[in-house]
């Protein structure tokens, strides 16, 4: 199985060079001119670099186990610590920018490639061309999530945005305006326009790694909760779970019954045959290390502390025994410089350039959207309409698929559980933050309240050490104070604070984009 997914990770990707920036050609100008040929650049229009190792060690999913813990290196201490990365790293802010406009070029080059052999005239060239504007519409999504302020109708019409490259380059050498965060998000909107009623399933060879139109639809819902659209998020998460969400979900129970050995495990997790996997990317990371049962980065992790206090192993409006009643139990790892909790989710997969000499790549293969996702940023949207028995259904449904309990949730179980508890602090951890977003919501203790603390704490399980969180800490406000942790695992003293307005949210654009003249993020 794991040699099976190596070699459909090398036929799907096309290697981008590192030294390729936005400044330079995706691929020399190659003669793009039949059906086949526009379909085989778009599989390198979706990004060789992840975003999950940055921004989940930006969030609040991991402590400090102190200097003594020498498994760590300046990339990752950056990272943690909110500074401007200046290390070199497969997956340093650097090499996301360079990984995801190459993308976008070659999304260009594929629309620019149809509008030559006359337009998207058969069935196949309108699905491509969906797909073209759908990758182009998700790569300047995250770039603009990673590198700018998140979004809100206060100060996005001024805060600083990110390049929104639309045409293949002539040029070797093109300065781009930065624009602001709410012309991206215009842009991002009319792609998704266009593209969502052109995507289909029927052209792809493994659908699950191209934007079929369920993986459309639940990008398009992401966007338009990140968007403060509300209902636009709700109608497209509807066409993405049907009638019969239920079984679209993962199959957590399943999942308990297989043999409980890690590479299984993983492997089964990032199977395309699941239907809660909507859609697939193959990206050089070392989450598969970082994230799972091995020494990497053990100076930074999501321990036993933030678990039992905050996450998978905390007391939750679930009722029960955390430790024992999901049906995928957490796994501890404890001992000299390790202390991890996790659910094993991610594989770890190595690509040999010379294996004589055992040098090669890490490698990983991640669901980039899935409909357990997409179901809870649906009630989400739904509490900020206040269709509240309709969100209620949806985490319920969320609840039952991962946790083994008979009982339902009810707006008073909710509302009670959330007013029964104090606010997070850093010495002295909860499920329950502080919430400051710019968009409006009802005073702290308000039942609406209680539903999103709800909702932001089922999410924070089901994307656990998958990167995702750090962006409900953006638009949350979520603030962040960095402690370093005792010998017994215990909160000991802070290093640092996030503030919900700091600068430091929009990571540093990089060094080569700003010396050649672009306009830095404030500091």
């Amino acid at each position: 199985m794991r040699k099976h997914i190596m070699a459909g990770m090398i036929a799907l990707m096309a290697i981008v060079s590192c030294e390729k920036f936005l400044d330079h050609l995706p691929d020399n100008r190659a003669e793009v001119d039949t059906e086949m040929e526009i379909q085989k650049i778009l599989v390198s229009a979706y990004p060789s670099t992840a975003y999950i190792l940055l921004s989940e060690f930006m969030s609040d999913n991991v402590d400090d186990y102190g200097s003594t813990n020498p498994y760590y290196d300046r990339f990752v201490y950056q990272v943690f610590n909110w500074q401007d990365v200046t290390e070199s790293d497969n997956e340093s802010p650097e090499r996301l920018w360079t990984a995801h406009y190459s993308a976008i070029a070659h999304a260009n080059q594929a629309l620019r490639a149809i509008e030559q052999i006359g337009g998207a005239t058969t069935d196949n060239l309108k699905m491509a061309k969906g797909e073209a504007l759908l990758c182009r519409a998700y790569n300047h999504f995250m770039l603009v999530n990673i590198f700018c302020m998140h979004y809100n109708s206060a100060t996005s019409q001024t805060d600083l945005g990110i390049p929104y490259v639309e045409e293949p380059e002539e040029n070797l050498v093109v300065k781009y305006p930065r624009g602001t965060v709410a012309e991206v998000y215009e842009k991002i909107e009319r792609d998704l326009e266009e593209g969502l009623p052109l995507v289909g399933d029927t052209y792809y060879t493994v659908p699950k790694y191209h934007f079929n139109e369920k993986a459309a639809y639940a990008f398009a819902t992401r966007f338009y909760l990140y968007y403060e659209k509300w209902e636009e998020a709700v109608k497209c998460a509807d066409k993405c779970l049907g009638s019969a969400p239920e079984g679209m979900l993962r199959d957590w129970a399943h999942q308990a019954t297989m043999t409980q050995e890690i590479g299984a495990i993983t492997e089964h997790y990032i199977d395309a045959t699941l239907n809660s996997n909507l859609l697939l990317m193959t990206a050089y990371s070392k989450v598969g290390l970082a994230f799972n049962n091995y020494y990497m980065y053990s100076r930074y992790s999501h321990g036993a502390y933030l678990a039992s206090h905050e996450t998978c192993l905390a007391e939750n409006v679930f009722g029960g025994t955390p430790s024992n009643d999901y049906y995928m139990t957490p796994k501890v790892y404890a001992g000299t410089n390790i202390d991890r909790v996790i659910f094993w989710k991610l594989p770890y997969l190595f690509e040999y350039t010379d294996p004589v000499a055992g040098i090669g790549y890490y490698r990983t293969v991640y669901p980039a959207l899935t409909s357990d996702e997409c179901l809870l940023n649906r009630a989400e949207a739904l509490i900020m309409l206040e269709r509240n028995d309709e969100a209620i259904r949806d985490l319920n449904m969320w609840m039952h698929n991962i946790y083994k309990t008979d009982s339902d949730l009810t707006a008073l179980k909710i509302r009670r559980f959330y007013n029964s508890i104090n606010y997070s602090t850093w010495d002295k951890s909860t499920v329950k933050k502080h919430l400051n977003p710019a968009f409006a919501i009802d005073k702290e203790s308000s039942y609406q309240e209680a539903l999103i603390q709800c909702v932001l704490g089922f999410r924070r399980i089901e994307t656990l050490l998958q990167g995702l969180r750090w962006f409900d800490v953006k638009r949350y406000g979520i603030e962040i104070e960095r402690r370093v942790m005792n010998a017994d695992g215990e909160p000991d003293h802070t290093t640092g604070k996030l503030l919900k307005d700091d600068p430091r949210r929009a990571v540093q654009i990089p060094r080569k984009a700003i010396d050649a003249g672009m306009e830095a993020n404030p500091r």
